[in-house]
């Protein structure tokens, strides 16, 4: 079948190496002029990451990435609440990775054209919307032209133009007033340089980890971070553009969180570009797919940032719409990808809108009122790992069967 992508982002890329593998002729039509290895670090659950590993990348992957080796979330006044195992050692199939948005959408890309031939993604060229009847889908674009296909995924992200034709009437993005800073500086490696840890509150909140191979080689560390505040009167969100140029104010309300293996104030104040973006989703669909029709990662189902997992989704749409479009040929295998991905999907959105995994932050801040206190004494480790566990079976990572 002749498949069209709206979206060249690590969604629409994944999808594309997934369906050609199955036989499909695939294009991608992405609207910015030209592609750039923009952004700063995302990670890759277990099970995304073993899609990757499927497609032949998982050497490339160990070469640009770091394998965390588990998610620690502490107090501010640096507590271990808890230590999440997230490596192939801690009983995972595939390991987790922290790496640089950019380096990854360009693995992806260039895997793309070497695949399915340099012209397999065509920049510059907007989607605007589209026509189908029961032979075919036209995809309009906004210099005017069009493309005939079989079927269109609306890969286009959180502003898409597929979804919002499928459903026009949907409204503004939903935002709680947490706003988000954002940076990466390269400088000394902390803990064993494979850690990730999220410190504070659901108020006032710090995660960092390091997301470059290539640095950890050097005995250095390509620290991405990211600074939550939530705001009594946030921007709008429909303002919200993630290469927007972040102030520093925010870095006072930081002073006091004190890690025994990081000076925070100083790594915020040593980095150079900050951005600046308000924590945003949008309310889960009823439905995804009209006829020849279907969307996948922020365009299907865009959700906060809590437990890492927005770029793991999207990763693991591509193979299901793969694997239901083997089954299954044309709009019936759109209609069982969506039965299920959407249910999954839906159970993270909201899950991440109560927290997810970082509720552990929340119960220690509760409860935890001075860098004297003893968590063991105020927490139960059953309790802490029964939040970590309820959220690997809703995200869909769960470790192997011993």
């Amino acid at each position: 079948m002749k498949i069209a992508i709206a979206g060249a982002g690590i969604g629409g890329l994944t999808a594309a190496l997934c369906l050609q593998r199955e036989g499909h002729q695939v294009e991608l039509f992405e609207a910015v002029d030209e592609l750039r290895p923009l952004g700063v670090g995302i990670n890759l659950m277990p099970h995304s990451s073993g899609v990757l590993h499927g497609l032949g990348l998982g050497d490339a992957l160990d070469e640009m990435a770091i394998r965390t080796r588990a998610i620690e979330y502490r107090t501010r006044f640096g507590h271990l609440i808890q230590s999440d195992p997230r490596s192939v050692e801690a009983g995972f199939e595939y390991p987790q990775y922290s790496i640089h948005r950019g380096e990854l959408q360009f693995l992806l890309l260039d895997t793309v054209r070497a695949r399915l031939g340099p012209d397999a993604v065509t920049s510059g060229k907007a989607v605007t919307g589209f026509t189908q009847d029961e032979d075919g889908v036209r995809v309009k674009f906004a210099d005017g032209t069009s493309h005939g296909c079989d079927l269109l995924i609306g890969a286009d992200g959180f502003r898409s133009k597929v979804r919002q034709q499928l459903h026009p009437g949907e409204g503004p993005a939903h935002y709680e007033g947490t706003m988000m800073w954002r940076g990466a500086n390269l400088q000394a490696p902390f803990a064993d340089g494979r850690t990730m840890f999220i410190a504070g509150d659901h108020n006032v909140k710090f995660v960092c980890y390091p997301i470059s191979g290539r640095a950890a080689r050097e005995g250095k560390a390509l620290l991405n971070w990211v600074a939550e505040l939530r705001q009594d009167q946030p921007r709008a969100a429909e303002e919200a553009d993630w290469t927007r140029e972040g102030g520093r104010d925010f870095i006072a309300r930081f002073l006091d969180f004190q890690m025994h293996d990081i000076d925070i104030a100083a790594l915020l104040r040593s980095t150079r570009q900050i951005t600046q973006y308000p924590m945003i989703d949008r309310d889960p669909l009823s439905w995804w797919t009209q006829g020849r029709v279907t969307m996948l990662g922020d365009a299907a189902h865009p959700m906060y940032p809590m437990g890492a997992n927005g770029a793991s989704q999207a990763i693991i749409d591509a193979q299901a719409l793969a694997a239901a479009l083997k089954a299954q040929p044309g709009p019936a295998g759109l209609l069982a990808y969506e039965s299920v991905r959407r249910p999954v999907t839906t159970g993270v959105v909201l899950s991440n809108r109560e927290t997810g995994p970082e509720r552990v932050l929340d119960i220690a801040a509760a409860r935890v009122k001075g860098p004297d206190d003893r968590i063991e004494d105020l927490i139960s480790p059953a309790e802490l790992e029964a939040v970590a566990a309820n959220y690997r079976q809703v995200a869909g990572f769960m470790k192997k069967a011993i």
